[in-house]
C-alpha cells in the first residue's frame, strides 16, 4: 500500500451506474413494508424487489416474454380440442 492516495482526480457518486432504475425516497406504510419483508423471507426475493413488481403488475408493465415450453403447452392443448 501507498501512504498516501492523490484522489485529486475523484469523483463522487456511484462506482457503478445503474440503468433503467431510479433512487427515490417515498413513505410507506409500515404494515405493508412489514408484510413485504416477510414475503421476501419466505420467498428469498429482496422485498424492494417484490415491490417493484407488485407495482409493476398494478401498471401492467411486468408482461414476460412466452417461453418455448409454454407455446408447446398452448399448441398441444389447441390440437387437443380440434381432434
Amino acid at each position: 500500500m501507498k501512504g498516501e492516495y492523490d484522489f485529486s482526480k475523484g469523483r463522487r457518486g456511484q462506482v457503478v451506474p445503474t440503468k433503467g432504475k431510479t433512487r427515490i425516497t417515498i413513505y410507506i406504510d409500515d404494515q405493508i413494508v412489514a408484510a413485504f419483508k416477510a414475503e421476501s423471507a419466505r420467498t428469498g426475493v429482496g422485498y424492494q424487489t417484490l415491490i417493484n413488481e407488485a407495482l409493476g403488475q398494478h401498471l401492467g408493465t411486468n408482461e414476460r416474454p412466452i417461453t418455448a415450453e409454454q407455446v408447446r403447452r398452448i399448441v398441444r392443448d389447441e390440437l387437443a380440442q380440434v381432434r
